[in-house]
Protein backbone atom coordinates (compact mmCIF):
# COMPACT_ATOMS: atom_id res chain seq x y z
CA UNK A 1 0.00 0.00 0.00
CA UNK A 2 1.59 3.26 -1.16
CA UNK A 3 0.10 6.54 -0.02
CA UNK A 4 0.45 9.74 -2.05
CA UNK A 5 0.40 13.16 -0.39
CA UNK A 6 -2.26 15.25 -2.14
CA UNK A 7 -1.58 18.35 -0.05
CA UNK A 8 -2.15 19.74 3.43
CA UNK A 9 -1.46 16.42 5.14
CA UNK A 10 -4.04 14.48 3.11
CA UNK A 11 -3.12 11.15 1.57
CA UNK A 12 -4.70 8.80 -0.96
CA UNK A 13 -3.77 5.21 -1.68
CA UNK A 14 -2.07 5.40 -5.08
CA UNK A 15 -3.35 2.04 -6.35
CA UNK A 16 -6.94 3.31 -5.99
CA UNK A 17 -6.42 6.25 -8.36
CA UNK A 18 -7.81 5.94 -11.87
CA UNK A 19 -6.90 9.41 -13.10
CA UNK A 20 -5.56 12.83 -12.22
CA UNK A 21 -7.34 15.50 -14.24
CA UNK A 22 -7.28 19.25 -14.75
CA UNK A 23 -10.48 20.88 -13.42
CA UNK A 24 -10.79 23.46 -16.19
CA UNK A 25 -13.00 21.73 -18.77
CA UNK A 26 -16.80 21.70 -18.69
CA UNK A 27 -17.08 17.87 -18.59
CA UNK A 28 -14.81 17.69 -15.53
CA UNK A 29 -16.81 20.46 -13.84
CA UNK A 30 -20.02 18.48 -14.49
CA UNK A 31 -18.38 15.33 -13.11
CA UNK A 32 -17.42 17.23 -9.92
CA UNK A 33 -20.94 18.67 -9.57
CA UNK A 34 -22.51 15.22 -10.04
CA UNK A 35 -20.21 13.77 -7.37
CA UNK A 36 -21.11 16.63 -5.03
CA UNK A 37 -24.84 15.96 -5.50
CA UNK A 38 -24.55 12.21 -4.87
CA UNK A 39 -22.21 12.60 -1.87
CA UNK A 40 -19.13 11.20 -3.58
CA UNK A 41 -16.97 14.34 -3.47
CA UNK A 42 -14.02 14.78 -1.12
CA UNK A 43 -12.66 18.33 -1.03
CA UNK A 44 -9.03 18.11 0.07
CA UNK A 45 -8.19 21.58 -1.25
CA UNK A 46 -8.96 23.15 2.13
CA UNK A 47 -10.51 26.28 0.62
CA UNK A 48 -7.73 26.85 -1.88
CA UNK A 49 -8.22 26.92 -5.63
CA UNK A 50 -8.78 23.42 -7.04
CA UNK A 51 -5.92 22.61 -9.40
CA UNK A 52 -6.49 18.90 -9.92
CA UNK A 53 -9.30 16.38 -9.73
CA UNK A 54 -8.51 12.82 -8.69
CA UNK A 55 -10.80 9.98 -9.73
CA UNK A 56 -10.78 6.76 -7.70
CA UNK A 57 -11.83 3.25 -8.66
CA UNK A 58 -14.59 3.42 -6.04
CA UNK A 59 -16.29 6.32 -7.81
CA UNK A 60 -15.12 9.04 -5.46
CA UNK A 61 -13.89 12.36 -6.78
CA UNK A 62 -11.17 14.13 -4.78
CA UNK A 63 -10.26 17.80 -5.21
CA UNK A 64 -6.68 18.90 -4.57
CA UNK A 65 -4.92 22.26 -4.52
CA UNK A 66 -1.82 20.68 -6.08
CA UNK A 67 -1.38 20.68 -9.84
CA UNK A 68 -1.77 17.53 -11.90
CA UNK A 69 1.93 17.72 -12.78
CA UNK A 70 2.96 17.86 -9.12
CA UNK A 71 0.79 14.87 -8.29
CA UNK A 72 2.15 12.94 -11.27
CA UNK A 73 5.68 13.56 -10.01
CA UNK A 74 4.70 12.31 -6.56
CA UNK A 75 3.26 9.19 -8.18
CA UNK A 76 6.55 8.64 -9.98
CA UNK A 77 5.43 9.49 -13.51
CA UNK A 78 7.59 11.74 -15.63
CA UNK A 79 7.00 13.49 -18.94
CA UNK A 80 9.45 11.90 -21.35
CA UNK A 81 9.64 14.82 -23.77
CA UNK A 82 6.07 14.50 -25.04
CA UNK A 83 3.65 17.39 -25.15
CA UNK A 84 0.03 17.54 -24.04
CA UNK A 85 -1.11 17.83 -27.66
CA UNK A 86 0.39 14.50 -28.73
CA UNK A 87 -1.98 11.57 -28.96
Amino acid sequence: MALINIGFGSFVESCRLVGVLSPDSAPIKRMVQDARERGGLIDASYGRKTRSVLVTDGGYIILSALTSEALAERLGYTDEGGSEDEL
